[in-house]
């Protein structure tokens, strides 16, 4: 079994490929991805084909994996709830967390 670990969004992900990966949000602004476009994750730290395991150090280089962008959307809403009691202190926030789907197609 083929399978990369890569870095993206200051965390790191093991990916084979045909396997649909939840990722931080790719890009800013105009650049943001949209559905069908295709990823070059260039920051692979570890590569195995079953046979042989490649490291880098901290990056291989030459070694990409690439991928298409499946769904673009978000998490389901964290509620942030700050009270205190018998004083009438209430307060609510809440939170969406962007992400990106990514269906992985090839390593190498």
């Amino acid at each position: 079994m083929q399978y990369a670990v890569i870095k993206t969004g200051g965390k790191q992900y093991v990916v084979s490929p045909g396997v649909v990966v939840t990722i931080e949000k790719l890009g800013r602004g105009a650049q943001d991805t949209k559905k069908g476009d295709s990823i070059v994750f260039d920051e692979v730290l570890l590569t195995n084909d079953g046979s042989t395991t490649n490291m880098g150090a901290p990056f291989l280089t030459g070694t990409t994996v690439k991928g298409t962008v499946a769904v673009v959307g978000r998490n389901k809403k964290v509620e942030v709830v700050k009270y205190k009691a018998k004083s009438r202190y209430l307060k609510r926030r809440g939170h969406r967390q962007p992400h990106v789907k990514v269906k992985i197609d090839s390593i190498g």
